[in-house]
Order: structure tokens, then sequence, then C-alpha cells
């Protein structure tokens, strides 16, 4: 009795090295996936922002002082770059955002230099613009309402200073202006 038994497939290097390098565009992807579901997480970056998106224009900005860090995601080239930062807003509804010794910081650089950025804020992303503060009473009335805001939160996510208490040297902020789409 003549039989045949077959032969198991074999793979070819090439074969198997198209094989391998699928599988780790396969995890790569899904780690960046997971890494922008999840973060920006304290002081560690995120990329994409997910959330719901709002397109309409926001004209007052205050319900942010509600909520202790947004979430600002800027374009840095290939990926985007998401960092958590403290906001808040004026009695008028003009939007900040306040970085500390931020003089060398990539995010800072770019969004000074860029402007374009999305915000996050309760899970809602939002289309904006920023224009980094130089006017020295704009940079006080900032500083202002960035310490009213983090004296009225029952847990501020950084220790705020003194109310009344000067603008430190080194300190930046952004106004954020909605954009449509």
């Amino acid at each position: 009795m003549s039989g045949s038994i077959g032969n198991p497939r074999t793979w070819t290097a090439r074969q198997a090295a198209g094989i391998g390098a699928a599988a780790v565009v396969v995890v790569l992807a899904l780690a960046w996936v997971g890494w922008s579901a999840t973060c920006p997480c304290d002081y560690t970056p995120g990329s994409h922002l997910f959330g719901t998106a709002n397109d309409e224009r926001v004209s007052d900005w205050t319900f942010a002082n509600q909520v202790t860090l947004c979430q600002i995601q800027i374009r840095t080239g290939l990926l985007p770059h998401s960092i958590n930062l403290n906001c808040f807003a004026n009695r008028e509804g003009n939007l900040y955002l306040s970085c500390s010794n931020c003089d060398g910081k990539r995010w800072s650089g770019i969004a000074a230099e860029d402007g374009w950025a999305r915000l996050r804020l309760d899970g809602t992303v939002y289309p904006v613009d920023l224009t980094r503060i130089l006017d020295p009473a704009e940079l006080d009335m900032a500083w202002g309402a960035r310490l009213d805001k983090l004296h009225s939160l029952a847990e501020p996510a950084n220790p705020p200073a003194p109310l009344g208490s000067p603008r430190p040297d080194g300190w930046w902020t952004f106004r954020v202006v909605s954009r449509t789409g």
C-alpha cells in the first residue's frame, strides 16, 4: 500500500520575515492606541487625544475652572504630542494654559511657533489656537486667574501658591482661542 504522507509547509526566510514584520507592526499599532487612550498621564506625555469632538466655537471657557487638569495636543511631526496642564479661565471667560519653567520645553516652543492645538476637557476635545502672552499686565491677570482656580478646587493637581503672590520668573501662559473644526 502506497501512501503519500503530506509534507508540512515549509516557510522561506522571506515569508517568515514578512510575517514577523507584520506582527511587529500590529503590536506597535496596538501599543500606540493603548498609550494614546491612557496618556498623557501624570508626567508622561501622550499622543493623539481621544474623546468626543466639539467643533462648535466656545466663547466662555469658565467651565474649565471646574476641571483639575486639561490635556493639550500639538503637532510635532509624524506623531502628535499631548501633555497635562493647568488651564484656567478669567472672569471674562478667556482661557489660558499654565507653564512653569517653560523656556526650553519642547511643547511650548512648538506651541509658540505654530499655535495649532487640540484641547481635552472632561473627555471633550476642542480645536483651538494658542498664543503665547508676553504683555506683563495680561500675564499678571492670568496668574491671578490661575491662583483663583487652584484655590477653588478641593484637590488641585499642584499645591497652589498663596493668593496674591507675585508671578514667578519663567512662568509662561498661552491664551487659548476656540476655532471651528
